[in-house]
Parts: C-alpha cells; sequence; structure tokens
C-alpha cells in the first residue's frame, strides 16, 4: 500500500504511519470533521477507495458525518469496506495496482433539474 496515497482521520492516521511506516495524509478527527472533510475529497474525485471500519454495536456521537460519509462513497461509486474481510478483499484485489476506470455517475441532469427547481419554485 505504501505506493498509494493514504488518507485517514486524525488518530487513526497516527496509528497507520506508526505501524505501515510510511506518511498518511491525516485530516481531523472523525468528531471534528474528519469525515466530512474525506467525503469532500470522495466528491472531488481524490479518493478512489474507502475503508472505515466502525462499530455497529456501539453508538458514535458522530454518526450523521459516518452516513454521510458512507453516502458519498455510495453516489460516487467507489468501493467501500466497513469490515476486516472487505478490507482484505479489496487490499488483495489485482485492481489494487493497475488503473482501473471506474464508472463515475454523470449527474448532470440531476443538477439541471434541482437548478429549475431553485428557480421555479
Amino acid at each position: 500500500m505504501a505506493h498509494h496515497r493514504i488518507y485517514a482521520t486524525g488518530t487513526t492516521g497516527t496509528i497507520l504511519e506508526n505501524e505501515l511506516g510510511f506518511k498518511i495524509i491525516k485530516f481531523q478527527s472523525g468528531p471534528l470533521g474528519g469525515d466530512q472533510q474525506i467525503g469532500a475529497r470522495i466528491a472531488d474525485n481524490e479518493i478512489d477507495f474507502l475503508i472505515f471500519f466502525w462499530d455497529p454495536l456501539e453508538p458514535h456521537p458522530h454518526d450523521p458525518d459516518v452516513k454521510a460519509l458512507l453516502r458519498m462513497a455510495v453516489v460516487w461509486n467507489i468501493p467501500i469496506a466497513c469490515n476486516r474481510t472487505s478490507a482484505d478483499f479489496m487490499i488483495s484485489s489485482p485492481l489494487m495496482d493497475e488503473d482501473y476506470e471506474r464508472l463515475v455517475p454523470d449527474y448532470n441532469e440531476y443538477r439541471e433539474r434541482r437548478k429549475l427547481m431553485s428557480v421555479h419554485p
């Protein structure tokens, strides 16, 4: 994974950097906006897959941010791993080390429709 650009929220990024031994691009902690920063990078086509582990048995104070991040991954059609098995499949895939032409949805029709709705309420 060292030949990929890796992004992470605060504490996770520090742990990854120490464990993997290479530079991680770190954002704010998740509850302080890091999840939203990653979501913005997905929307800007700077992040093309997501590994995001979370505990489904525990409440999260930033749950709306977590859902928004996962939503961005689905909206922009990037692979998502939310558990170890999915992450193992994704990381070990031969597609990890070659160019992959992901189908990026064309939202122009949606944008135009929204624009018309705001002009003609």
